[in-house]
């Protein structure tokens, strides 16, 4: 075949090409200037990750690919996830890994307490996956946690952020809060219309009655909830949520953006402003609670220290 055929060929079949249309992906939403963060780095950041492997715990920051990582660890603040690194429900919304979990670890308690000594902290948030393959579910495990940090650090207030316990024994969840944490945290994660796609292993109410029965067994305890926003909720669902958690007499209500951890999970519906998160924090505010955490960038644990304090100060000026 001549040169000049060739070229006419490839010409004509590049012209054949241009007319079919081409296949569009359709992009990944772009992430706002307001939720971009710095990567980890520094000093505190890597002492802090290598305590964590070193007394082999698990934490909801690196599990989850939380975006505060880098500010709080270099802060030496990390969320310690108990009973191991893998979950037994596979929540649309989750980076935690699916699958069949390990054995519970025994030292686990002693290993957080350890933590928290080392790390120096004055406030510590304890979560855990979910382990519906136990039979209570692994609360005897935040109760041991518990008491292994009273042993070992006296002076820690003590957050604790737990799964629903779904078909559980209520004992189970009694047993936590004889224990006497500080905080009582359970998060609604999103509207109930959304369950279905978002929650499959939970149920709305369920969370709810959860909350409601914590103050109904020491009303002492501050209890603590919260939302992801951008799933495609509206304003009207979210208002109710906040109704619902009053009605269980939530303290303290957490609002942040939801952020898509994979291409794997569900996709990011909206990128909810600044402003609209500080409309919400005004409603709820407005409602009763005695406090709210509402931006982009909140996240159950993130501050949590700082936010207790503000907690008991809410308190005592409500009572005042």
């Amino acid at each position: 075949m001549g040169q000049g055929l060739a070229r006419r060929r490839v010409r004509h079949y590049l012209r054949d090409m241009s007319q079919i249309d081409p296949v569009v992906v359709p992009a990944r939403p772009r992430k706002p200037d307001w939720i971009r963060v710095k990567a980890p780095m520094g000093v505190a950041f890597a002492e802090t990750k290598a305590l964590m492997r070193r007394l082999n715990l698990a934490t909801v920051c690196e599990e989850a690919a939380c975006p505060n990582i880098g500010e709080c660890w270099t802060k030496k603040h990390a969320t310690v996830m108990i009973l191991g690194d893998t979950c037994t429900r596979a929540c649309a919304f989750c980076n935690v890994k699916t699958g069949m979990p390990r054995a519970v670890d025994p030292l686990e308690p002693q290993h957080t307490a350890d933590a928290a000594a080392e790390l120096g902290l004055e406030h510590i948030v304890v979560t855990s996956v979910d382990r519906d393959d136990l039979p209570d579910g692994g609360a005897s495990q935040f109760v041991k946690v518990i008491e292994a940090l009273r042993r070992t650090t006296p002076n820690t207030t003590i957050e604790i952020l737990t799964p629903d316990f779904r078909n559980k024994s209520q004992a189970a969840v009694e047993a936590i809060i004889s224990a006497r944490p500080d905080v009582y945290n359970h998060n609604l994660e999103t509207v109930p219309r959304l369950y279905p796609t978002i929650r499959p292993g939970a149920r709305y109410y369920a969370s709810l009655r959860l909350l409601d029965s914590i103050k109904q067994h020491d009303p002492t305890i501050f209890t603590k909830s919260g939302m992801m926003m951008g799933l495609g909720e509206d304003r009207m669902e979210v208002h109710q949520v906040m109704d619902d958690m009053r009605s269980a007499d939530v303290d303290f209500l957490t609002l942040g953006q939801y952020l898509q951890p994979t291409p794997r999970h569900v996709k990011v519906e909206e990128f909810v402003t600044p402003a609209t998160f500080n409309a919400y924090a005004a409603i709820a505010r407005a409602k009763g609670f005695l406090l709210v955490a509402s931006s982009p960038l909140t996240r159950s644990s993130y501050h949590a220290g700082d936010d207790f304090a503000k907690l008991k100060a809410a308190r005592q000026a409500k009572l005042s």
